[in-house]
């Protein structure tokens, strides 16, 4: 049981730097009064702060900082559970989060996050959302059970059921699960990788004992053919070499040089040519001298025309006899290209030759390797043992991957057990039953007179007295009160009875204030009075002239200077 006993805050909200303490544990049942905004609903907030480090109401975090002061916000809460006394302080502005445990401080080594959850899975055991459903009934941001989501349902019953822990057992269930897969996954490779490794040493030992006579004899035969292949290439090489020696190395520059002077005495005949003819057509067009415009008599361009004939027929009859000797020069020239062309290709031949011996002599050099190798029984009898300790060890790899398989079923086994369909369903429908008996027990006790149960989906379904069907959201404000007062009673219960998330506070925030009838108020009463003794109330309330005297302990907060105070009126 979780006893709740002393709770500090300063510098939050409208508290100031003069911390208020509240001792929770003194008086069984205390009201808590004041006008609003005058900050009797603080302690709801600084509960929600110290113990999850969020605030109760719909505020942002940074707004618990008093906005006066605006630093050295603090809470401090004490409580016990069994034997251990702890102590929980949180703070903004400098922010500080400390757990001690028996006046010994909880390591602080880990993260924020992984601190809180420290606090709310290892000492607590509740979270947010169960602590305010069986220790606040509010009108602030409270949500009541009925209108949570079923999965936040689920997380209530779980934690009052104290088996929240299958989900855990889950989680880590799933971890080991993928463990488990990518071990067989390792192990899978492993084995595929000794496969290859068993046929290729198979391969080896099967050549090494191919190696026989009849394998000697054909190696023999494949040399004796390439030997006598690279005798015949030789023997022709030799005789490409005395070719190639028998033709002598062309020298060009003689037949190159007479072709130039032949063609350069062409080109001389042929302009000398070109301009007699044109100095013929001249005297046969002109009377007069384009030069000097003098004019010529018939007889001297007559005599001009003759003696330009005469010299025109001498070059032509030169440039014929040359034109014989340019097709001379020209025949021999070919006749030289001829000659260095074969004598080009025979040493291309020659290199390809060569090329072809030294590829027979490298094919001949591994012949004779393989056909020196001997069969080596200590090698043979090595491989053979090798290949022995490779297939044992991939049959032991089988064996381990065939207990891991089977382990991974029994892993699938416990976790369809640890899903929400498995134990944990089978637990609820046991505490089904006493649940809806408590909660139609309640409801009766404060004059509701419907049947009211939870199925194990944690939808609910309720019949009036004429059994017709109802849903929660059929009901009005008051009647909806009663239901989620009767729910947490309930809750309170379940949680006495698993002493899982059992505690001694009972805070109701304004709840007599709201859609509550006289009777229901007076029912409410009754139910608050016939509590057990380990159980402290809060009233939190601004019907101070309604409520005044009925309980054991009266908290007046009102602001002084914009700071909220706490006055106690009677003990």
């Amino acid at each position: 049981m979780i006893v709740f006993k002393k709770i500090s805050y300063k510098n939050f909200l409208s508290v100031g730097n003069n911390p208020i303490t509240i001792d929770l544990v003194k008086n069984k049942t205390t009201l808590i009064v004041g006008a609003n905004g005058e900050g009797k609903s603080i302690l709801l907030d600084a509960l929600s702060f110290v113990l999850f480090g969020k605030p109760h109401r719909n505020v942002n975090k940074p707004q618990l900082v008093n906005s006066i002061n605006g630093k050295n916000t603090l809470v401090e809460l004490e409580f016990s559970i069994g034997h251990d006394e702890y102590r929980v302080v949180r703070g903004m502005l400098p922010g500080i989060f400390e757990i001690w445990k028996n006046k010994k401080m909880i390591n602080q080594d880990s993260k924020s996050r992984d601190y809180q959850k420290i606090l709310e899975s290892n000492i607590l055991k509740l979270n947010h959302k169960s602590f305010h459903q069986i220790v606040v009934l509010g009108s602030s941001s409270f949500v009541p059970f009925m209108q949570l989501p079923a999965c936040h349902r689920r997380e209530v019953i779980e934690d009052l059921l104290d088996i929240s822990i299958f989900s855990k057992m889950n989680m880590l269930l799933k971890e080991k699960k993928a463990k488990v897969r990518d071990t067989v996954s390792s192990i899978e490779q492993e084995l595929e990788s000794l496969k290859g490794q068993i046929q290729l040493q198979k391969n080896h030992i099967r050549q090494l004992e191919s190696i026989s006579n009849e394998n000697k004899a054909r190696i023999q035969a494949d040399l004796n053919a390439i030997e006598s292949e690279i005798v015949s290439i030789q023997s022709s090489n030799s005789e490409l070499m005395n070719e190639y020696s028998s033709i002598q190395k062309v020298d060009f520059t003689p037949a190159l040089n007479q072709k130039k002077t032949l063609y350069e005495y062409e080109g001389n005949i042929k302009g000398k040519v070109s301009k007699i003819r044109k100095d013929i057509g001249f005297f046969h067009d002109n009377d007069s001298c384009s030069t000097c415009s003098q004019p010529i008599s018939p007889d001297t361009k007559a005599q001009m025309i003759e003696r330009l004939g005469a010299k025109l027929k001498q070059f032509e009859e030169g440039y014929e006899k040359l034109k014989g000797e340019i097709e001379k020069a020209e025949k021999a020239y070919e006749e030289l290209s001829a000659v260095q062309s074969k004598r080009n290709s025979i040493f291309s031949s020659i290199e390809s030759n060569n090329r072809l011996i030294e590829s027979k002599k490298n094919e001949k050099m591994r012949l004779m390797n393989s056909l020196n190798e001997q069969i080596d029984e200590d090698g043979l009898m090595q491989s053979k043992s090798m290949l022995t300790e490779i297939i044992e060890k991939s049959t032991k790899k089988q064996d381990e991957k065939i207990d891991f398989v089977e382990t991974s079923s029994y892993y699938g086994i416990i976790e369809d057990l640890l899903k929400d369909t498995g134990i944990k369903t089978k637990i609820i429908r046991q505490y089904l039953p006493i649940m809806n008996k408590l909660i139609n027990e309640y409801l009766q006790i404060f004059d509701f007179f419907v049947s009211f149960t939870i199925d194990e989906n944690f939808e609910e379904k309720i019949r009036s007295r004429h059994r017709d069907d109802f849903s929660y959201s059929s009901f009005s404000e008051g009647e909806k009160s009663r239901i989620d007062l009767a729910l947490m009673f309930t809750w309170r219960q379940i949680a006495k009875l698993k002493n899982s998330t059992n505690t001694n506070l009972l805070i109701l925030d304004e709840t007599f204030d709201s859609s509550l009838d006289s009777d229901g108020v007076e029912n409410l009463l009754k139910v608050l009075y016939t509590m057990d003794a380990n159980t402290n109330t809060f009233i939190i309330s601004h019907k101070s002239d309604v409520l005044d005297g009925k309980f054991a302990n009266k908290l007046l907060f009102k602001k002084k200077n914009n700071f909220t105070e706490m006055h106690t009126s009677y003990n």
